[in-house]
């Protein structure tokens, strides 16, 4: 017999033990300290937002569950790990095998009670973190409501999908993470301690070791045709067929499949009991592998043979039901149901059957031509800055937004920007932790341009400056200091006497608000201290003086999703003056992905557009749904933080579910509809409506045989103007009429659509975006062109507008002096049975400190090219593709460029002469002597621009607005285009009231 090798005797020193165990307790203690400190930080923030019962009820429900299947896990797990140790037989057959398998028990045996210790921690360490992270589906289980929707394959409420499916899901995975765990480990068991031998002569296994492996073989059978019976209800979100849902060959042979391995999974896990009384083991094994091979052939083989042979040559008529039935469920998940079943989405055939509607047709039009955008909030943030930051600790956003206002009765639309505290921009001494954290903390002012208008000195802005003013009858701003805010702001210390706070130009302040943790105690400081590794928290004396407080998570977005982590926010915050306080305004929104025979799609694919791409919006997570909800208006107050949830879709069962769970969270909507000035500033959200839009692609199709041959698909086109991006185009908030031309000017969200594979337009989507129209708020306006005629889509016009000789030219020359152009967001808006394109010019110079000012604008209608320095004059100048004229000279036959505004700030808006001529017409002069001024002012403009001499700029500039002002006021102007800066000729009417 062959002798059996000693195990190494591992000795160690008294003193390294010591050293062991104090270096493992260092660590326990860090890592503890750390999670205390985090936990008790929110439990504090969350106080000081007001929503700490949200942070409770969340924290108790993680624990609970953490200890829940942890314990659970580690009890099944470890009693049959247990088991299976008491098990062992005291007498082992001598063979080979079993004394290889001796030095194994020698080293375990002093060692087991540890090891079995740690094993147990492991599982419940484990199971608990799983556990924990899913507590919104356990919530969701337990107070889930009714949708009062049934499926329609198993006739269930959709809230058997949306909230019982997923937790019998995670009950089922436990159970089998317990069975294996306990199969497997109990196997090892067994075989270490000699009571399962593979190699030994004789019994495999022993009496009792049969017994304890044949019950957890019932236990796993038992296990698995409870997961055959719920898989039957899995297949409403099968993607075995062209959609999401069961598909024929899902009805008519998975799902009989399963209901058969059902049924067989039950009778043999009561053949594998009965051996309990056999001496074999032979039936558990025989079972075990009977189940395995009807699974593949009756679950697996059986479905593709129907697939292959009775649907796939038939598979437009085959699927037609069930295709039928993903086309309802998806509208209704989505909310892009047709007018004619109830829904939101109204269709209009055969729209653009006019591709050359005469020109005249913009002359007579009174809500969308007086209303054009020109100003892109993509492209100014730069020229915000230069007129408006005032300061190097201030900055603006990469993408500005757009709000609009109700003034003296009239609805205008405006660019609008928080002028935030920058950190990046902060320099030398300013970086100091003093400074950064109890100096520079917060940013000063609001910031507003019309946005039919360029904009690029400060008299050009209707609210600006430091101190903030108001002109033309825009709110006032009571409380312009922001201490929350878009930009990557970290923590600051506020509120401590002696105002020590920068406050706008060189005022100085000390925080009064009521957001904030308070530092007034010892343990609040060190808490934080911890948080941040950052020992200034209990050493310097700004921490500790009387009033401190700490300001963090001031992202408005953050700040919502954390205290409604149920919630996914529209990544597109804007700030909006409200009763004299300036409040970020936010969209959020309900999801899930269990809505029966609903198409599933990443949210994240869904709303990826050139914002998101370029990071000037925030993205959404790449989370698989199938139903989306506007549910909730949220806003966040830029000075204290007050976060404040309405609810806006009281219909919604899933938001109804959330507020049942968290009372008092959301409030109710007649709270928000009693707020009209906060009202005039809710919009459509935008990412919902790329969501939505890109449903629509393919969801505008009724027949079923026709969506799936995919003959009449839509896409979304390209930006234009990132030509080597190939990402979507962001859709725009205009203030347009309807595309009959008739009605008033409403705020809406607007998207073209293209043919599939083709640059065509196909379709034009429009939502009502005026939440002061509650009865029109939300509804669509799909204008579906006709089929036989080609109208160009936003990517051709692109191409036309650069391959036009003109305008080619002219932009050659722009571009000199290192000079670049940039292209302004394409509008497409329709207007007499076609599309007229609208695209504003910026031209930046060479200097470091450059920034975008408007100096050309291109349109196009029908088949029609205009180019000019002013919106006027470009429509006036419309002419066939391959003749449109070269821009005259500065002052010849137009006015002084777009550069320059016509009136000064406080003046009233002047109305335009918009006069369609024939092709290639011109406009009415005016004084010859003051345009020949305004002529040789403007060639001075452009030199100074050239030399990127900032100086020469502002002197240019005021010379420019002085001879326009003489120009205006002599009244040879009326006659003459005005400048593209000049602001809206057509008030739109007040708003219907709520």
């Amino acid at each position: 017999m062959a002798m059996r090798p000693e195990m190494p005797n591992i000795r160690v020193s008294r003193r390294g033990k010591i050293a062991i165990g104090v270096l493992i307790g260092l660590i326990i203690v860090i890592s503890l300290l750390g999670t205390v400190a985090r936990i008790y930080t929110d439990w504090l923030w969350f106080g000081e937002v007001g929503y700490r019962s949200v942070y409770t009820r969340i924290f108790w429900t993680r624990v609970a569950l953490f200890f829940v299947f942890g314990i659970g896990l580690a009890v099944a797990v470890g009693s049959n790990v247990f088991l299976a140790y008491r098990m062992r037989p005291p007498f082992r057959p001598i063979s080979q095998e079993q004394e290889n398998l001796e030095r194994y028990r020698v080293a375990l045996e002093p060692r087991k009670r540890p090891l079995f210790i740690v094993l147990l921690l492991i599982l419940f360490i484990g199971s608990g973190m799983a556990a924990q992270n899913n507590w919104k589906i356990w919530q969701a289980w337990r107070v889930g409501v009714k949708f009062g929707v049934q499926d329609p394959q198993f006739h269930r409420d959709i809230s058997f999908f949306a909230w019982d499916y997923p937790a019998y899901r995670l009950l089922l995975g436990f159970g089998f993470n317990a069975i294996i765990f306990s199969l497997l480990l109990s196997l090892a068991v067994h075989y270490i301690f000699g009571a399962f031998r593979i190699a030994t002569p004789g019994p495999k296994l022993t009496i009792s070791a049969r017994r304890h492996i044949t019950i957890l073989v019932f236990v796993f059978v038992a296990l698995k045709a409870c997961a055959y019976w719920l898989d039957r209800y899995g297949l409403v979100f099968s993607n075995r067929g062209k959609v999401t849902g069961a598909s024929y060959t899902d009805v008519h042979a998975s799902l009989p499949a399963k209901t058969i391995l059902f049924w067989a999974a039950v009778l043999i896990a009561i053949a594998v009991l009965a051996s309990l009384w056999l001496k074999s083991a032979q039936i558990a094994y025989i079972a075990f592998i009977a189940l395995l091979v009807m699974s593949i052939g009756i679950n697996g083989i059986y479905p593709a043979l129907v697939q292959q042979i009775s649907v796939k040559p038939n598979a437009s008529d085959k699927e037609a039901p069930y295709i039928l039935r993903n086309i309802n469920a998806t509208r209704a998940a989505y909310g892009i149901t047709t007018s004619t079943a109830g829904g939101p989405v109204n269709y209009t055939a055969n729209y653009g059957a006019v591709p050359a509607a005469p020109p005249s047709v913009l002359s007579t039009d009174k809500s969308t031509v007086p209303n054009i955008r020109l100003t892109d909030p993509n492209v100014v943030s730069p020229t915000f800055t230069n007129a408006q930051q005032l300061k190097n600790i201030y900055g603006f956003p990469a993408k500005l937004d757009i709000d609009r206002y109700v003034i003296d009765g009239t609805t205008s639309d405006y660019i609008v920007a928080a002028r935030e505290l920058k950190e990046s921009n902060l320099t030398g001494s300013q970086t100091n932790w003093i400074n950064k954290h109890t100096v520079y903390t917060h940013g000063y002012g609001f910031v507003a341009g019309d946005a039919d208008r360029d904009v690029n000195a400060q008299s050009d802005f209707t609210v600006g400056d430091i101190p903030v003013v108001s002109k033309n009858g825009f709110p006032t701003v009571t409380q312009p200091r922001i201490y929350y805010g878009e930009e990557e702001v970290d923590y600051s210390i506020v509120g401590a006497t002696g105002d020590r706070e920068n406050d706008g130009s060189d005022q100085h302040n000390s925080y009064d608000g009521k957001g904030g943790v308070s530092l007034g105690n010892f343990v609040n400081r060190l808490a934080y201290a911890v948080k941040y590794r950052q020992g200034n928290f209990v050493l310097n004396d700004a921490v500790s003086a009387k009033g401190a407080k700490v300001i963090y998570n001031r992202d408005p977005r953050e700040r919502v999703q954390k205290v409604a982590p149920f919630l996914k926010v529209d990544g597109d915050p804007y700030p909006s003056v409200v009763n004299g306080r300036i409040v970020w305004m936010l969209d959020a929104y309900t999801t899930m992905s269990n809505y029966p025979y609903s198409e599933r799609q990443s949210l994240g694919a869904l709303t990826t557009d050139s914002l998101s791409t370029t990071n000037r919006t925030a993205s959404q997570p790449n989370d698989q749904i199938n139903y989306i909800r506007n549910s909730v208006k949220a806003t966040v107050d830029a000075y204290d933080g007050t976060v404040t949830l309405y609810d806006w879709d009281e219909t919604d069962p899933v938001l109804k579910t959330w507020m049942k769970l968290f009372p008092g969270l959301v409030k109710p909507k007649a709270d928000l509809l009693k707020q009209t000035e906060l009202m005039q500033h809710i919009r459509y959200p935008q990412d919902l409506f790329e969501v939505q839009r890109s449903l629509l692609t393919k969801y505008h199709v009724d027949d079923p045989v026709q969506f799936y041959n995919g003959s009449d698909q839509w896409t979304v086109p390209d930006d234009p103007t990132l030509p080597d991006a190939a990402v979507d185009q962001p859709p725009y908030y205009v203030l347009a009429g309807s595309a009959a031309g008739t009605g008033s000017a409403q705020y809406q969200l607007t998207s073209p659509m293209k043919v599939n594979n083709r640059p065509n337009m196909a379709a034009y989507i429009s939502v009502d975006s005026d939440a002061t129209d509650l009865a029109n708020y939300g509804k669509f306006e799909v204008l579906k062109l006709t089929p036989t005629t080609a109208i160009q889509g936003p990517q051709q016009i692109y191409q036309r507008f650069n391959s036009e000789p003109a305008i080619s030219q002219d932009l050659s020359l722009l571009r000199g002096g290192g000079s670049k152009t940039i292209e302004g967001n394409l509008l497409s808006l329709p207007i007499g049975n076609t599309f007229l394109y609208v695209e504003p010019l910026y031209v930046q110079g060479a200097g470091s400190n450059a920034f975008p000012l408007l100096q050309r604008v291109l349109v196009s209608y029908g088949e029609l090219i205009g180019y000019g320095r002013t919106l006027s004059a470009a429509i006036a100048g419309l002419s066939p593709v391959g003749n449109v004229p070269a821009l005259p000279a500065a002052g010849a036959t137009s006015p002084p460029p777009s550069t320059t505004p016509t009136a000064t700030a406080g003046t009233p808006r002047p109305t335009p002469t918009v006069t369609a001529t024939a092709p290639g017409g011109t406009v009415a002069p005016g004084s010859a002597a003051l345009l020949k001024q305004l002529d040789i002012a403007f060639d001075n403009l452009q030199n100074a621009y050239k030399s990127g001499d900032f100086t020469a700029v502002g002197t240019a500039q005021a010379e420019v607005n002085r001879l326009l002002q003489q120009y205006l006021q002599t009244g040879t102007g009326a006659a003459s285009t005005p400048p593209a800066s000049t602001p809206k000729a057509t008030p739109t009417p007040t708003p219907k009231p709520s």
